[in-house]
């Protein structure tokens, strides 16, 4: 059941993700699952002063919207993640500075792993999601379907989507993966990238996924 104290929470972490320019006035949208519902920010609402007026409550499975507020034109691909990935709490659509930058290049990246973090954090892979006019059904689908795979995508002319387990873990995960697009902006595109022996190690003597 969602209680006052969940919206609280959820408010907390939306203005943490304002305070971090993740965000700037309308855009970008943030979803956080609870039990069968999820908190959803409403349409048209601004992120970094979010306000309980503005959450919606919507049903995870059907979309139906408990509380009367219209969610976001995102909600789309939000719940289809939540739907999809059980081991998924919060997701974050946000356009920070030099990732929405690097979502505008007319030759993106391919390999983002500029620094140890990117590929711990943020994703050994990120995919490029073609562009798809927001709040459509071809982005939700498209969204969805790189994210049963993947934590982190690139919105090509649009911004970022991550998810996580929890509030911290996906905002770690978007502020690494601005800073990966912050070092590939001030390079000039002259940068290098971890090799897979490089990002092998990590994932043993890191983050001890084997021995």
């Amino acid at each position: 059941m969602i209680t006052n104290e969940h919206i609280q929470q959820f408010l907390a972490q939306a203005h943490r993700v304002g305070d971090a320019r993740l965000t700037i006035c309308s855009s970008g949208n943030l979803s956080w699952r609870i039990g069968e519902e999820a908190l959803v920010s409403g349409t048209g609402s601004w992120v970094p002063n979010l306000t309980a007026e503005k959450v919606s409550i919507c049903h995870i499975a059907t979309g139906e919207v408990r509380n009367g507020v219209k969610p976001s034109m995102e909600s789309g691909f939000h719940l289809g993640i939540l739907r999809e990935r059980p081991d998924v709490n919060v997701v974050l659509h946000f356009q920070s500075e030099y990732a929405t930058a690097v979502a505008c290049m007319k030759q993106k990246p391919t390999n983002f792993n500029v620094t140890a973090e990117v590929p711990c954090h943020v994703g050994r892979e990120i995919p490029v999601i073609p562009y798809y006019r927001p709040g459509s059904p071809e982005l939700a689908h498209a969204v969805v379907t790189a994210m049963k795979d993947h934590n982190s995508i690139l919105l090509t002319n649009h911004g970022q989507v991550v998810c996580g387990a929890n509030f911290d873990e996906v905002f770690e995960r978007a502020m690494f993966f601005e800073m990966a697009c912050r070092i590939i902006i001030q390079s000039g595109g002259d940068y290098s990238v971890l090799t897979p022996q490089e990002i092998e190690d990590l994932d043993i003597y890191v983050l001890g996924k084997k021995h």
